[in-house]
């Protein structure tokens, strides 16, 4: 049986934390962002860039 490293385990742990709040962004969600915006792509880039930033800020993200 195969076993993980505990840098694995830690981003799987980091994963899970991701999904629990609601940060994993599913093929719905896209979905979703991309029909608020109008399907306009440079409203969706500006607004992942925004969020990307925002999550940097907050260290949810390196």
């Amino acid at each position: 049986m195969k076993q993980i490293s505990n840098k694995e385990y830690e981003k799987y742990q980091q994963y899970l934390t991701d999904q629990l709040h609601g940060r994993i962004l599913t093929p719905d969600g896209l979905r979703i962002v991309c029909a608020s915006l109008d399907n306009d792509p440079e409203k969706i880039g500006k607004h992942m860039l925004e969020m990307l930033a925002k999550f940097r800020i907050e260290g949810i993200v390196k």
